[in-house]
């Protein structure tokens, strides 16, 4: 049995407007009812698992999506991108309808220099030429047709231009489940995506990305799948006409996807059967993602299965399943880290359940340079959970100080002051990161342990020197000379500043352990830090501070201005 001194450092983001509050009851009623929820909140600790994102432990809560904010799958296509740049409608494949403009130019045997119009029967009339039918013919294939026409006449040396001078505008109705729906004015060759953008897109509720129908006199002419435009790039559909109408359709079945994916959406089912394989290819798993949890229903019954993904791929989806992809394999091998003084290879890939002494009696080090009696290590577990256990100490601090009614103006003035340095104080601290070190000697013994994967493992090197830091007027590196204590280094450093409290002065020992200067004799590579003084009339308030202050020492090696 051996004991571990863990050490790391937490911050806490307080979102308060402190140096304006004078006490709880003159806060706005929105802070306050942020001031309850904090209150609640420390009473009901989060879980380190999280289902929906498929995680465990650090970062589980910052990934929890909520199934009502997982949207449908395409919904971003709608977002103005559509409407902001309009094509002119003048590209080799448009098709000539009645009402555009095309100039025509002929010299040679005869002279003709026209703009002229597409009638309704679809033709232009060429003088001294007649009526040519170009209606349907595509802007790349006009200038032969004309050229045809006017040879036909004058078969003599003759030159032939054409260009479509402008186009028909049309009006599109825009129709079903969509955000607004209505006419909107285009040209025939827009895309039927610039219309629904000008309509809002597809409703997001109801409407189908994959049902999407173009109508022309009742009859339907083209039925699109905006999954093949988003994924493929395609989206196949005729010109578009006056009057035409754009049908979205209610949606279809639905699966929702999130957990360890790229892309957690809700996944619109087409009518022939959708098997997991095709879901999993749609919503790009994440490479760790390893295992299933499927949930739904089946002949009226509700249902719930935990799948590898092998079984996921041949099982058949069904509307209202909802699919959490998980990262639920454990690694075989460890890797661990070494900094420090250390000689050859700075990491290693080793297996489970492996040592901290099994790997270091791997490591070769000089023992001229390496200060190898004094190792720690630092783990991202450690750093997490002591983080997360200072931040509930700040939320305190801070519901505790904020709380508190004043009685007089007094009073009052005194609380403002006090949120003002719980403010400033809370802001540093958020500035400063865990290092999650642990302590593994004990009276000069080094205990051993297992060690798990991220682990970097400190061989601090060897120094006669000792830092002085902190509250102190000139910081600095001194020779280490043994019987001198830690107000001689002090000293030497200028003494304490305005700011010290020099009854807390700590020793940072290059093992990562931390000790009281006066309960300790100076070793070569101590660190001496001078904590800075707690001025407030408030007892409590200090030794809140101040305890908060240790911590922050002990895990960071540093002192926390205040």
């Amino acid at each position: 049995m051996f004991r571990f001194i863990l050490i790391a450092l937490f911050c806490c983001v307080w979102p308060w407007n402190l140096a304006t509050a004078q006490s709880f009851g003159d806060l706005p009623a929105d802070q306050r009812a942020n001031a309850v929820r904090a209150v609640a909140d420390l009473q009901q600790p989060v879980s380190p698992t999280n289902w929906k994102a498929g995680t465990i432990g650090k970062g589980a809560e910052a990934g929890i999506v909520s199934p009502k904010n997982i949207k449908p799958f395409g919904a971003e296509l709608f977002s103005g991108g559509f409407r902001g740049t309009r094509a002119d409608g003048l590209n080799p494949d448009y098709k000539i309808l009645p009402g555009d403009q095309i100039t025509l130019r002929v010299w040679g045997a005869v002279e003709i220099d026209r703009i002229l119009p597409v009638d309704a029967q679809g033709n232009i009339f060429i003088p001294t030429i007649g009526p040519v039918m170009v209606m349907g013919v595509s802007h790349q294939q006009l200038e032969h047709i004309v050229r045809a026409a006017v040879t036909a006449v004058y078969p003599g040396s003759v030159q032939v231009y054409t260009n479509l001078q402008g186009v028909q505008p049309v009006a599109v109705y825009v129709a079903g489940f969509v955000a607004k729906p209505g006419r909107y004015a285009g040209i025939p060759s827009d895309s039927v995506l610039y219309f629904l953008d000008q309509a809002g897109g597809v409703d997001e509720q109801l409407g189908s990305y994959r049902q999407i129908k173009l109508m022309r006199r009742q009859k339907q002419i083209a039925v699109m799948d905006l999954y093949d435009f988003i994924l493929k790039g395609q989206l196949l559909h005729g010109q578009l006409q006056d009057g035409d109408t754009i049908m979205v359709e209610r949606r279809g079945p639905v699966v929702t996807v999130s957990g360890n994916v790229g892309r957690a959406y809700q996944y619109e089912l087409t009518n022939t059967a959708l098997y997991g394989k095709t879901l999993m290819e749609l919503a790009q798993l994440n490479a760790t993602a390893s295992h299933a949890l499927l949930r739904g229903s089946r002949h009226s019954r509700p249902v719930a299965e935990y799948l590898s993904l092998d079984k996921l791929a041949a099982t058949q989806v069904s509307n209202g399943d909802d699919i959490q992809f998980v990262a639920d394999q454990r690694a075989d091998m460890l890797v661990i880290q070494l900094e420090g003084s250390y000689q050859g290879r700075s990491h290693f890939v080793v297996p489970k359940n492996t040592t901290l002494k099994e790997l270091l009696n791997n490591v070769p080090v000089d023992p001229q340079s390496s200060d190898y009696a004094n190792v720690s290590l630092r783990r991202i577990s450690v750093a997490e959970r002591q983080r997360q256990s200072l931040e509930d100490s700040l939320r305190r601090l801070e519901t505790t100080y904020l709380g508190a009614p004043s009685s007089t103006a007094d009073e009052s003035a005194i609380r403002v002051r006090e949120a003002e340095l719980i403010s400033q104080f809370v802001a540093r601290v958020r500035e400063i990161k865990p290092n999650g070190r642990m302590v593994l000697s004990e009276n000069g013994e080094l205990q051993d342990l297992r060690l798990q994967d991220g682990d970097i493992i400190t061989l601090p090197p060897r120094t006669d020197a000792i830092l002085v830091s902190g509250e102190v007027y000139i910081p600095q590196s001194s020779i280490f000379i043994r019987g001198k204590t830690a107000l001689d280094y002090i000293e030497s450093a200028g003494g304490f500043s305005q700011h010290a409290d020099d009854d807390n002065i700590l020793v940072l020992r290059p093992n990562g352990e931390v000790r009281k200067a006066d309960d300790i004799e100076l070793q070569p590579g101590d660190e001496i830090l001078v904590l800075p003084a707690v001025t407030t009339k408030n007892l409590q308030l200090a030794t809140a501070l101040t305890q908060i202050l240790y911590q922050v020492a002990i895990a960071a090696k540093v002192a926390v201005d205040l």
